[in-house]
């Protein structure tokens, strides 16, 4: 994957060396998505819980950063900007206006201006009350090492996905699937989180889809590889036989591998940000 000299998005907040003191609200659609894609990472539901009800400490100070986190976050801020440009022009061919998102990077906890303290064991996440991308760079040696999703591109597919998360705060969708919530059990919401996980992938294929024409990134098929092996590294079945050694897909909360990586495809295949409705699947139902 080239992306050295591409165009850089700016819209970087670092926080690390800084964690937030407060407890992790869960009420509304901020807590709420937090941690879905807590989920993310295989999490257990019980622990992700405890963790968000604990005060995190405060801690500020001067961050050594390693050349190798300098790297990421490099590479990050350029990923963030190709997501910009190709969004952008979606949104304007389609006569809408696209408001960026922030990254805010961080490590240890992060204090949020709407979904209250965030954690690097919840994995990268989105946060709808302030619109903002979380993500801790060592996340990046998780998702080689334990996941086994290697190559630059698996970290650009994992912003991808939480830029994808964005598009559906602008567009309405996560208010909509919020409220269906206490309408439902929770077998049939996960349902529900799976198509919104899925369409979150959608999106991160339209983005490779387009990203070439839009910026100095340059893809190979072996990148597309490896966002395909990334999507598949985080699929429920593969991350809940990998913690527990069986698979329940009733308590799928984000799709399996194939499905996973079938919508990734489907979106850098198409590059149609309309052929992405999983709510209308009906093998999602």
């Amino acid at each position: 994957m080239k992306w050295q000299g591409g165009r850089r998005s700016g819209n970087i907040e670092d926080k690390r060396g800084m964690s937030g003191g407060q407890k992790l609200t869960l009420g509304g659609i901020g807590g709420v998505i937090v941690l879905i894609i807590g989920f993310l990472l295989g999490g257990d539901p019980e622990q992700l819980l405890n963790q968000m009800q604990q005060t995190a400490p405060t801690e500020q100070g001067e961050y050594q950063s390693t050349p190798e986190e300098d790297r990421l976050l490099d590479f990050a801020d350029v990923v963030l900007g190709s997501t910009e440009d190709v969004w952008k022009s979606i949104f304007i061919a389609n006569g809408l206006d696209y408001p960026v998102t922030k990254l805010t990077v961080y490590n240890g906890a992060v204090e949020t201006a709407g979904c209250g303290v965030g954690q690097s064991a919840f994995g990268p996440f989105y946060c709808p009350g302030d619109q903002k991308i979380y993500l801790d760079l060592s996340f990046n040696e998780e998702l080689s090492k334990k996941y086994g999703a290697k190559g630059e591109f698996a970290l650009a597919y994992v912003i991808a996905h939480e830029v994808g998360h964005h598009i559906q705060n602008i567009l309405g969708v996560l208010e909509q699937t919020n409220a269906m919530r206490a309408k439902m059990s929770e077998r049939e919401y996960n349902k529900v989180s799976v198509m919104t996980e899925l369409q979150a992938d959608f999106y991160a294929g339209v983005w490779a889809h387009h990203v070439k024409n839009h910026s100095n990134i340059e893809l190979t098929y072996d990148d597309i590889v490896d966002g395909m092996r990334a999507a598949a590294a985080v699929g429920d079945d593969h991350l809940q036989e990998q913690a527990h050694g069986h698979v329940n897909p009733e308590s799928f909360t984000h799709g399996s591998s194939e499905q996973r990586v079938q919508w990734f495809k489907k979106g850098y295949d198409t590059g149609d940000m309309k052929a992405g409705n999983t709510f209308n699947d009906p093998n999602l139902q």
